[in-house]
């Protein structure tokens, strides 16, 4: 099992930026993803970005491209989500989940979640 801690999230311009932490916890397996994803009041949850480790790959969701950056601390076990430009559409609450060999846009294939935390994009 993974335990996964988010922090960062708070109230941001339009325009602006924040940096999202995932501090991650836990026994992973060789092969492995992390992935960040975000939810809206009454809407499903959405992945954001994702990286796994079978190829070092990292994956982002069409409507942030160009604006959002995962990376990664192994040595610390830290994922960051680097949000810029960001925009009211951005606004949501923000997971970092992991337990998956290989990304997936789909959230039953994670099996540890965080708690969330909540980013707010508002003039």
């Amino acid at each position: 099992q993974v335990k996964l801690v988010e922090s960062g999230g708070g109230f941001v311009q339009p325009g602006g930026s924040l940096r999202l932490s995932c501090a991650v916890s836990g026994t992973t397996s060789d092969l492995y993803a992390v992935g960040w994803f975000r939810q809206v009041p009454g809407k499903e949850r959405e992945s954001v970005s994702c990286w796994e480790s079978s190829n070092g790959k990292t994956y982002y969701t069409e409507s942030v491209k160009g604006r959002f950056t995962l990376s990664r601390d192994d040595a610390q076990r830290m994922v960051y989500l680097e949000m810029n430009s960001l925009k009211a559409e951005d606004t949501a609450v923000y997971y970092c989940a992991a337990n998956i060999p290989y990304c997936s846009r789909y959230v039953p294939g994670y099996g540890d979640w965080g708690q969330g935390t909540q980013v707010n994009v508002s003039s």
